[in-house]
């Protein structure tokens, strides 16, 4: 049984709400919405040119080729986070974290799917604090 945990948490003060841009077939990620703690947004982005700075990239259906692309077209601080079929050849898993994807994750259930996004935020924001300059120099 998947268990939905912290839907109702909100977004920590000065934090935007997270937004999920999809790349690729939509079929795959239709219930994901649903999984995503309140306030996400998942948006159907119509290109590499249509992805916003702070946006989790959602690559569904990826290929090298197509994490290679984003990887080097899309800022370094972008997640992105790959979205392959269940059956897809282990090859495959690792060409497209070598290719530079933060996340692969094999098709299936989209709870699991949004626990991973969860997870590649929370990277996300950690990294935000963590390169603050609190020395004040």
């Amino acid at each position: 049984m998947l268990v939905q945990l912290n839907r109702d948490v909100a977004a920590p003060a000065g934090t935007a709400h997270p937004v999920v841009a999809v790349l690729g077939p939509r079929s795959r990620v239709g219930g994901l919405p649903q999984h995503l703690p309140s306030g996400w947004e998942v948006r159907l982005a119509t290109g590499l040119d249509d992805i916003h700075p702070g946006e989790l990239v959602l690559l569904s259906g990826a290929s090298v080729h197509d994490v290679k692309v984003a990887r080097s077209v899309l800022p370094p601080d972008t997640r992105i986070i790959a979205l392959i079929d269940d059956w897809a050849a282990v090859d495959l898993v690792s060409g497209v974290l070598t290719a530079g994807a933060d996340v692969c994750v094999r098709g299936g259930h989209p709870a699991i799917l949004a626990g991973h996004l969860v997870a590649c935020r929370r990277r996300q924001l950690v990294e935000r604090w963590a390169d603050l300059d609190l020395t004040g120099r």
